[in-house]
């Protein structure tokens, strides 16, 4: 998965390998959705470091990956060298009639203005071509950001709601706007998928590989402090064998352009 942030690129390339590397596992799974073809175009939108792309161009497709994430493409074309990617915006895509699948995984949940994406997408496609995608819907990881925002609160923060990053719709909401752009939708599921985090730090390495953007303004010795907070409180709760489970819920849709 590729974020999309705004301008700043705060993502750590290096930390989403080592310790996010469930992103591509599930997106094994989207790509069974997607059922590539060998001679397709595919663009990959939000490609984060290039292993689902690698995946995609193992099937014999033309692919293209994009991220907004320049730290994230770098690593990318490091990894991958002889692989297309490029720095993009999803509100933002230049192609026109270009593809026959449009691809994206753990991505638009990032993107908060949905409607230009969605046209975005809709333009890029051929006749007939396919959107798939999978991302962050309605309730996702809300124990955990709940949590995060109670403990600003508790360290006498006034919380900014603009710092949300994310964007989480309900199924109808998401298809809703599918539809105002064009696409006729003929899949869409919203599910529970607790995800198991990597190692102790799990939770940690999560808010600070995700959740950056909820701490802008304040100072280092006090996000540590809230981060530590937030453990300690959710560790009854999503610390269960062993491991940090995050509560993911995810929407997972198809449209037909």
């Amino acid at each position: 998965m590729g974020k999309v942030p705004s301008a700043q690129d705060s993502w750590n390339a290096n930390l989403y390998d080592r310790k996010h590397s469930f992103v591509t596992e599930y997106g094994n799974r989207l790509i069974e959705l997607l059922a590539p073809k060998a001679g397709e175009k595919i663009l990959d939108l939000g490609c984060g470091t290039g292993d689902l792309v690698k995946k995609l161009h193992d099937y014999k497709v033309d692919v293209v990956g994009v991220d907004q994430s320049k730290n994230m493409v770098m690593q990318a074309k490091n990894k991958y060298p002889t692989l297309k990617f490029f720095v993009q915006d999803a509100t933002n895509l230049e192609y026109k009639n270009e593809f026959d699948a449009v691809f994206s995984n753990a991505t638009l949940h990032w993107v908060k203005q949905p409607k230009q994406a969605l046209n975005c997408i809709y333009n890029s496609l051929r006749e007939d071509g396919r959107f798939i995608a999978e991302f962050g819907g309605k309730g996702n990881v809300k124990t955990i950001t709940d949590e995060m925002i109670n403990q600003f609160k508790e360290s006498g923060i006034s919380y900014q709601t603009a710092n949300f990053p994310w964007y989480f719709p309900s199924i109808a909401e998401y298809s809703t706007l599918m539809e105002e752009a064009g696409f006729k939708v003929t899949f869409a599921e919203h599910f529970a998928r607790p995800t198991r985090l990597d190692g102790d730090d799990g939770l940690k390495n999560w808010m600070n590989m995700f959740g950056s953007e909820m701490f802008e303004g304040i100072d280092q010795n006090k996000k540590e402090d809230i981060i530590t907070q937030v453990e300690i409180h959710l560790k009854p709760i999503i610390y269960i064998d062993d491991h940090w489970i995050a509560d993911y819920k995810r929407i997972r849709i198809i449209g037909i352009k």
